[in-house]
């Protein structure tokens, strides 16, 4: 079958490099391993430090931390490369969209002090804590309190869908450090922290939350906290800006994954369709079969378009905010489109385990929610793009 899905992009052959490698290394995880690691709801550790020894995912930090010193169209296009392999970037993919609040605010000490040690593989980075229960989508609502002390910190308050915080030795974590009723703007006084999850018995309870994916995400309870002075990224009460810088990171890379998803289940229907005969011919003959596959395909084809628009600006440090929120948008619906259609490709056989298609069905389903509901895009879109009026 011919190669589809390649990105029209004038730097497409200097990827095709990193491409081949990201392939080459999940080739090494067939799709029994992922088959296995789903059946026993497992984090996959083995293809985790298989990553991490490449340096895949130390591909964000700078060369002068022992990272690959890489830039987030490449980091986009590694996460890209290990959905369309068949494997999960959702297990590791936090380590690279973290990074961009820690090298863009974090100071020199703080980045001398960790960067190495993730770099290495000796500490993870891959806990994101800033949703929480009672508030969802409402940041500024949240009600996890840093106070001050003599020495620092101390943090109390709760977290959900932490994703791998039980995988993790390191979090960032935001909270109100003044309350809300005594700022100017709502999006004042709030924090972020570089947390140090290790030896916390006590102070964080992580419980893990079973869910429709394998996602190893959890709910954390923090009780009395104690973080130093130093554990505090950039100024105190600018933790809303600085997250954006993650977030707008995130939605990007999120993209890039979605379309590897998008391209993994599109490249098996397109071989099943065409050779699986019924009636004397093979169905991918049948446009019923045949459209919604090449749909998903052109969805698929316009979102990396948009996704490369936001890396570029991302790349330039100019504004990205509705180019990363709609890159994510298109790409998390052209990529369940593709899996709804692989499904019904392959009939009967696209809800048995062994042909992975209803494993890619369910992970994509995730990003239509997370790490941002399509519908607050939609809104985000409406109101700061389109001047309409807030909606919510």
């Amino acid at each position: 079958m011919k190669d589809i899905g390649r990105d029209i992009n004038p730097r497409a052959r200097e990827f095709e490099e990193y491409r081949r490698a990201v392939r080459d290394l999940c080739g090494r995880f067939d799709n029994q391993y992922w088959q296995k690691i789903d059946e026993a709801v497992a984090y996959p550790e083995e293809f985790i430090r298989a990553l991490t020894e490449a340096g895949w995912l130390a591909a964000l930090i700078p060369a002068e931390y022992d990272g690959g010193g890489l830039g987030i169209a490449e980091a986009s296009v590694i996460l890209e490369e290990i959905n369309r392999s068949g494997a999960n970037s959702g297990a590791c993919h936090a380590q690279m969209y973290v990074m961009g609040t820690i090298l863009r605010h974090g100071s020199d000490q703080q980045k001398a002090e960790w960067l190495p040690e993730i770099a290495a593989g000796r500490l993870r980075l891959q806990a994101f804590g800033v949703t929480e229960p009672d508030v969802g989508s409402d940041t500024t609502a949240i009600k996890t309190r840093a106070r001050r002390t003599d020495d620092g910190w101390v943090v109390d308050g709760q977290k959900v869908w932490t994703s791998r915080a039980l995988q993790s030795d390191l979090m960032l974590l935001l909270a109100r450090t003044t309350p809300l009723d005594k700022v100017d703007k709502k999006t004042e006084g709030l924090s972020v922290f570089l947390v140090d999850m290790r030896d916390r018995e006590g102070q964080l309870t992580i419980k893990p939350i079973k869910t429709l994916m394998n996602h190893s995400t959890t709910e954390v309870f923090i009780d009395g906290l104690t973080l130093p002075e130093s554990a505090l990224i950039g100024e105190e009460g600018q933790g809303f800006r600085y997250i954006l810088t993650g977030m707008n990171a995130e939605r990007v890379l999120i993209a890039g994954e979605c379309i590897g998803d998008g391209r993994f289940v599109i490249d098996r229907a397109a071989a099943y369709a065409s050779e699986r005969r019924v009636f004397g011919r093979p169905i991918g003959a049948n446009q019923g079969v045949q459209f919604p596959l090449a749909r998903a395909h052109m969805a698929l084809e316009a979102a990396s378009l948009m996704r490369w628009k936001a890396i570029w600006l991302y790349e330039q440090n100019l504004p990205c905010g509705a180019e990363a929120n709609m890159a994510k948008f298109l790409a998390s619906e052209a990529s369940f489109a593709a899996a709804n259609a692989a499904i019904d490709a392959h009939g009967g056989f696209g809800f048995a385990e062994e042909y992975d298609i209803e494993r890619k069905f369910r992970e994509t389903r995730l990003y239509q929610v997370a790490p941002i509901s399509n519908n607050l895009v939609q809104a985000f879109i409406g109101q700061h793009v389109l001047g309409m009026p807030r909606s919510y």
